[in-house]
């Protein structure tokens, strides 16, 4: 009994459950076979299940007139790529994207449209290099960000729409944004020239802050790790790897199912991180950037002491660590944020509906090991008042330390009321404990 002699619905859903290349060569078997082989409905599911698509589109984004001719043009476009690493590099872009169209809509537009295959090959050929697999599926999705266009300009030091995100600390600003080929090519020629060793390896610059704190991140197209450079960048070459190295599997050649690369890993980290809500976006003076301090525990801390709620957290700053010094090799930046709760500042069962720093107290430890015993007046000199209702007062600090890891804890001395005019005897906030650690993954 053939499959023909069974009918149409049963034909559909047997075709529904093969695979898009058996289902493309039952189509050759017969007219009616063809037929139902190209029933929309069953490329509906190919291009839903593979390529997340709602809509026939190609790869450019152009509307088709079906989804198998959808499904046919992205597999057309992508046919010298292992179709598991396209669909793997698919899923890491549209979660990014969504969270970007959901969040940060000014950051998604700076995204440039897909790489063609000659723009990679000039890349190469220019820096004598071979990208790896991922990365160059990464680049024929989007050609880096277009941060340099009219009005994208949105802060003193530099542009806040980098899709990596960055933090700030005194006067040092970084966001970081994902590099577009033709500057790939400009501005990795122009660190060779600065850098003698770069002209006999096989990096090339792929992601960097738009300031003048320059954070620079380097895919070594040979290992296929991610590094970025550290304060001593310039005059040694010393760099930092931003992905695990035991999770970097190159593979060999175009059939290879296993590669990925650190560029490929360091995204999809990104991403989850997005979407999770471990960083999330943050706006000061109508400038919206993603903050790149944690938001969540581990990493994140928080206590809750007579109402007054501090949450902190620290991070890597890498490009100003110096792994040559023995004292202050790793510099860490950490972010306090304190609040009100609804009901006030509660002293003794008494509610007040403010209170206002006065003291600080701060201990931190390199290992086990107490670097920094700190008591001094108010916080990067100010004296919040918190009130309820009212935002975050945020402030961030920066403490070096001579091991990969290290911890801070301490407390806020606060008076009910204001300083001015106390309404009662100080008392003492607690600051949980919060890691500084050297992390696995560097953004």
């Amino acid at each position: 009994m053939g499959l023909e002699s069974l009918g149409d619905l049963a034909i559909h859903v047997i075709l529904k459950k093969l695979p898009p290349k058996d289902a493309g060569r039952v189509s050759c078997v017969s007219k009616r076979l063809r037929s139902s082989a190209s029933d929309d409905l069953i490329w509906i599911n190919f291009c839903r299940n593979d390529l997340s698509l709602c809509h026939p589109r190609d790869p450019l984004g152009n509307p088709l007139p079906s989804f198998k001719e959808a499904y046919q043009s992205w597999r057309q476009a992508f046919g010298k790529y292992p179709w598991s690493l396209v669909k793997r590099v698919k899923r890491c872009w549209d979660r990014i994207e969504a969270w970007l169209n959901d969040n940060f809509p000014e950051a998604k537009a700076t995204l440039c449209k897909g790489a063609t295959e000659e723009e990679i090959l000039e890349l190469e050929s220019a820096l004598k290099v071979k990208l790896p697999l991922p990365t160059r599926i990464l680049y024929r999705f989007h050609n880096g960000q277009e941060v340099e266009k009219a009005n994208l300009v949105t802060h003193t030091f530099g542009s806040s729409l980098g899709i990596i995100g960055g933090y700030s600390f005194y006067s040092h600003y970084v966001n970081v944004y994902l590099l577009p080929i033709r500057q790939v090519i400009r501005d990795t020629l122009q660190v060779t020239r600065k850098l003698g060793f770069f002209r006999r390896s096989k990096y090339v610059l792929v992601a960097a802050s738009t300031t003048y704190s320059e954070k620079l991140f380097f895919l070594n197209c040979t290992n296929g790790q991610l590094y970025v450079g550290t304060r001593n960048l310039l005059t040694e070459g010393e760099m930092i790897p931003c992905v695990p190295h035991e999770l970097i599997k190159l593979g060999h050649g175009l059939n290879s199912k296993e590669q990925q690369d650190a560029m490929l890993l360091w995204l999809e980290e990104h991403g989850r991180r997005l979407q999770n809500g471990f960083v999330k976006l943050h706006e000061e003076e109508n400038v919206r950037a993603i903050n790149l301090f944690p938001e969540e525990p581990p990493l994140c801390s928080t206590a809750i002491t007579n109402g007054v709620k501090v949450r902190a957290s620290a991070l890597l700053i890498p490009e100003l660590s110096d792994l040559q010094d023995d004292v202050e090799k790793f510099l860490f930046a950490y972010s306090i944020r304190m609040s009100l709760e609804p009901q006030g500042c509660i002293i003794n069962g008494v509610s007040f509906n403010s209170c206002q720093l006065h003291w600080r107290h701060w201990i931190i430890r390199a290992d086990d090991m107490v670097v920094s015993d700190v008591n001094g007046e108010a916080v990067i000199g100010k004296f919040p008042l918190l009130c309820p209702g009212d935002k975050e007062f945020v402030y961030q600090s920066c403490t070096p330390i001579p091991t990969s890891s290290g911890s801070v804890e301490g407390s806020f001395t606060f008076v009910p009321g204001r300083l001015a005019e106390p309404k009662g005897d100080p008392f003492l906030v607690t600051v949980a404990s919060f890691p500084l650690k050297l992390p696995d993954y560097v953004f």
